[in-house]
């Protein structure tokens, strides 16, 4: 295989293998190859080439690609990849717990829009699995609504101090940013390497002011996280209209909202994967595995460069 068609590093693979399902007590054929298979999902994200034209020379048949992409995104073994890479980072110490949330939108491909939608009120979100059926797991609309720049996805991401991927939930493009904070903030799951509890709490969450209603706050109040949130225009109106029974203003520390920008960066290396950046896939879960794969490269990275 050529070294332009290979996409991961011997490091990351090391990490990544041992996570992987194994062929022990499985029926039918067994797995072969994982890691021709596991570059085939990469090459094909990375490039946004339809499935049937990954090069089966380099990759092996589309269909075995396919199958294995379509299994680990129903039965989230890329999320349990993700969990176990975040649990050693944060035992080595790199994750950094204050951490930005933002949401980015997606163009559906016509190709990813030709399926049975339900009603854009009825569209639900995406996030980490709970060992579901496929029913329960598909969001209604598949994730796919119509915004201002027609038929779109939206990606709500959560990420560390250092811009790294902690959490992503998918929705139509349609859904409001600050109403997904709650959801996007219980899909924060970063298990303990020597057991006990998984710490699912961030130390603080920036947000620009789409996130800086009263319900948002108190429910960061509530489970001790500092909010780091600028107020709308409007609400420090509304506030001096009222005078003294206005009450104080929220506080806000306009120096770490410096470092909000880290979202925005997270962004811009995901979608430089073209199949992220623009939805080819006709299931939300199909297509959000392959941002949760891309988490798991960026972190395989991370803890492949250490000595």
């Amino acid at each position: 295989m050529g070294s332009r068609s290979r996409r991961l590093t011997d490091r990351q693979w090391a990490l990544i293998a041992p996570l992987l399902p194994s062929n022990e007590g499985r029926r039918g054929h067994p797995f072969g190859d994982d890691r021709r298979v596991v570059d085939g999902m990469i090459y094909r994200f990375r490039t946004s080439t339809p499935w049937r034209d990954i090069p089966r020379e380099e990759f092996g048949p589309w269909q075995t690609i396919w199958k294995r992409h379509r299994r680990y995104a129903s039965d989230g073994t890329w999320d349990r990849v993700l969990q176990a890479l975040l649990a050693q980072a944060d035992a080595a110490g790199l994750i950094d717990w204050d951490v930005s949330v933002d949401a980015t939108i997606a163009r559906a491909h016509q190709h990813a829009t030709n399926t049975t939608r339900a009603p854009t009120r009825t569209q639900g979100a995406l996030s980490n699995y709970k060992n579901l059926p496929f029913d329960e797991i598909e969001p209604a609309g598949h994730g796919i609504g119509r915004s201002r720049g027609g038929l779109t996805t939206k990606i709500h991401h959560a990420v560390d101090g250092h811009g790294l991927p902690l959490a992503i939930v998918v929705t139509g493009g349609q859904r409001n940013d600050g109403a997904m904070l709650e959801q996007v903030l219980d899909d924060i799951r970063v298990p303990r390497v020597g057991g006990g509890r998984p710490r699912t709490r961030p130390d603080a969450v920036l947000a620009d002011k789409a996130y800086g209603s009263g319900v948002n706050r108190r429910m960061l109040r509530a489970r001790g996280i500092r909010a780091v949130i600028p107020e709308k225009s409007n609400e420090i109106a509304a506030r001096k209209c009222k005078g003294h029974k206005g009450g104080r203003p929220p506080s806000f520390d306009a120096g770490a909202y410096k470092d909000r920008n880290v979202v925005e960066r997270s962004f811009a290396l995901v979608k430089q994967w073209r199949g992220i950046a623009t939805r080819y896939d006709k299931l939300a879960i199909t297509y959000r595995a392959g941002a949760v794969l891309h988490a798991v490269l960026t972190w395989a990275t991370l803890l492949g460069d250490m000595p």
